[in-house]
């Protein structure tokens, strides 16, 4: 429901969890850094974030839009549909998408040219649940986008390295979507919602997410070596073990403990990754 005395454009921002931004930004920061091999342009980091915003912000409105009625049926999420109007809504995701496709323009031909592909992975992850219980690793792919984009804004070209950074991301995405979405196995399954939680049940699910994070490691470890980064780098990778491993330890948590856990452990991962490769490449 609304918060007493919260305007218009705090409902907005709970409704496509503007918050949750942190979790894919700091690897498309980070991978732009790397692919500029220190500071980019200012012209190159302002539109990368534009990017990321209007692409979020559009990828969220599309799922609240599809999941309108489900949302209401669903105690975990009954309210979000009196955040804001379907109407404005839908204008918004309009205005959002058309907002990425003109910034993703205005960097480069290749970045203008997959903006539309970018835009079809990202809304065709909130249709995926209705056919395969796979879900989650399209939401990893949503979210790999973030790096691999910002890559090809600074070099115009796709590499190796922002696909090994992407593949951790689809690994850790998918992991912590598992946790997540075990707060809502009994409503899924009785409204025939397709996920791996569903499929397989909540311990089995846990410990997929526990071999997803430990490939997520593997993959931070391959970018370092494809991206040939250094001393510092690493040193931020037994922080990143650390946050993970805290996730898992307390993923068996009542609904707050798996929020807390959820938001503070992945922020973690994701700031510890952009301050590493930050420190690297530009000490």
């Amino acid at each position: 429901m609304r918060r007493l005395g919260e305007g218009s454009i705090a409902r907005f921002l709970r409704l496509i969890r503007f918050s949750h931004t942190i979790f894919a930004l700091p690897f498309a920061l980070g991978a732009l850094v790397v692919a500029a091999n220190g500071l980019p342009s200012l012209r190159t980091f302002l539109l990368v974030v534009v990017c990321m915003i209007f692409a979020r912000t559009a990828a969220m409105l599309f799922n609240r839009l599809v999941d309108w009625s489900l949302d209401q049926r669903n105690p975990r999420t009954a309210s979000r549909h009196l955040l804001v109007s379907k109407p404005a809504a839908l204008v918004l995701l309009a205005v959002s998408s058309a907002g990425f496709v003109l910034a993703a323009g205005a960097i480069n031909r290749l970045t203008f040219l997959l903006a539309p592909v970018a835009l079809a992975l990202i809304f065709f992850y909130s249709v995926t649940k209705r056919f395969t219980s796979a879900t989650h690793f399209f939401l990893g792919m949503a979210l790999a986008i973030a790096p691999v984009g910002a890559w090809i804004a600074q070099t115009g070209r796709i590499d190796l390295a922002p696909l090994v950074l992407g593949s951790g991301v689809i690994c850790w995405a998918a992991g912590f979507d598992l946790i997540y979405a075990t707060q809502d196995y009994d409503f899924d399954r009785r409204e025939g919602i397709r996920s791996l939680v569903v499929k397989l049940g909540i311990t089995r699910s846990l410990r997929l997410a526990q071999l997803l994070h430990l490939a997520m490691f593997g993959a931070l470890i391959a970018f370092g070596l494809s991206a040939n980064l250094g001393f510092f780098y690493y040193c931020g990778m037994p922080l990143v073990a650390a946050a993970l491993f805290y996730e898992h330890k307390t993923e068996k948590l009542d609904l707050a403990g798996i929020n807390r856990a959820f938001f503070q452990s992945n922020a973690f991962v994701s700031a510890v990754f952009l301050i590493a490769v930050c420190v690297d490449r530009l000490v």
